[in-house]
């Protein structure tokens, strides 16, 4: 291993590609690829990336980028893709399709704005908006979590337990063009930490038929063994980290990552890069007196819904964190997180950052006062940060 300065779009595209050379002696690698900013720089990295089997496939659209990855997935092939904001939108019939066929490609979205109007900065919108797709989501705080999980992804989803997607989000520009000391495991660590794939279901010689027509009843079945495979992700997300400790010497975050909540009598839930903020302003205020921690969401799809409800057990005051907005509802984390904290908690949705707006620690510092002096929770406040 050896700790190089590059973007997490670098890291991203790295992590793909040593992921895809690991997989040479079965049915080798293959990424459709469209460019939109931010993500353009991961494709690019990507197409001249060293591949010891398989190719990657530049396409007239990122529809036709997720269509290239289901046909290589279908075909028993390792897949990856990366887009973001309205190419993800343009993808979203195949990226219902990926999930729906239960095949294990790996995408990682660089989250940005939906628009118009238009906008390139960083607002979790885009892959939330998919959040009911039956794709596995796992969110990232620095550009050491997008490589790790880029290889990680592959081990859950190629898993016979879950054979699902998984979308890898890290935010646009804040974590896709920063530059970060990263440590970069060598293709023989990743060999040993990558099983060769063997899809159960791949296309074979004999004739067999992906995307018919099911009845009402067929559906059924098949959305419930859907569901069942995204709650067995919590236990195969636990062995993955294991073997990855064994194999690389650093442990990958959990789904939920809590920061002073030992005596914390209020909590700050967030997701992404905003969570290193909230927790410099835990320690602030911690100096103070004030009884405060906080759980970042690595985790979204499927939502770890139990192992939340025990860290905010007995916290009676619980501020969410949204970079996104369900326009007519709130927060979409703070949609799942409200109804998980102990009865009777005042949970208050907060929404700031939405379309790349500076998330300063003054503003986590007025949100968190907001928050301690309430005697009930209202609707879901809009922050104006740039304002």
């Amino acid at each position: 291993m050896a700790d190089q300065l590059i973007s997490a779009n670098h890291a991203a595209a790295m992590a793909a590609a040593m992921a895809g050379n690991a997989n040479r002696s079965a049915r080798g690698f293959c990424a459709g690829l469209y460019p939109i900013t931010p993500s353009t720089e991961c494709m690019e990295y990507l197409c001249v990336a060293e591949l010891s089997k398989g190719q990657v496939v530049r396409v007239e659209s990122e529809h036709s980028a997720m269509g290239v990855c289901i046909g290589a997935a279908a075909a028993g092939a390792r897949t990856f893709t990366t887009t973001s904001s309205n190419g993800l939108a343009y993808m979203a019939e195949n990226v219902y399709v990926a999930a729906l066929m239960r095949l294990p490609v790996v995408m990682v979205a660089a989250n940005r704005a939906l628009g118009p109007p238009w906008n390139l900065w960083a607002d979790h919108g885009d892959s939330l908006m998919l959040r009911d797709s039956g794709w596995i989501q796992i969110y990232c705080a620095d550009n050491q979590e997008v490589f790790d999980s880029v290889l990680m992804a592959y081990r859950i989803a190629e898993d016979k337990r879950i054979l699902l997607p998984v979308m890898v989000c890290q935010e646009g520009f804040i974590l896709s063009h920063s530059m970060a000391e990263t440590n970069i495991a060598s293709q023989e660590e990743v060999d040993g930490y990558l099983p060769t794939l063997d899809l159960p279901h791949r296309l074979r010689d004999d004739a067999r038929t992906m995307g018919g027509v099911d009845t009402p009843a067929v559906t059924e079945a098949h959305r419930a063994q859907h569901h069942a495979a995204m709650s067995n992700f919590f236990e195969v997300y636990g062995e993955a980290q294991d073997e990855f400790e064994r194999k690389f010497g650093r442990r990958p975050p959990d789904l939920l990552v809590p920061y002073k909540l030992e005596d914390a009598e209020a909590v700050l839930i967030s997701m992404g890069t905003i969570s290193s903020n909230v927790d410099c302003i835990v320690d602030e205020a911690r100096l103070r007196g004030v009884k405060v921690g906080s759980i970042r969401v690595r985790g979204y799809r499927p939502f770890p819904e139990l192992q939340l409800k025990e860290l905010l057990r007995g916290i009676g005051r619980v501020g969410v964190l949204d970079r996104d907005i369900s326009l007519g509802f709130g927060g979409a984390l703070w949609g799942e997180a409200r109804g998980v904290a102990e009865p009777g908690a005042i949970s208050q949705g907060y929404i700031l950052g939405v379309g790349g707006g500076d998330v300063r620690p003054k503003h986590i510092e007025a949100l968190l006062e907001d928050l301690l002096k309430r005697d009930s929770a209202t609707a879901p406040i809009v922050m104006e940060t740039n304002l």
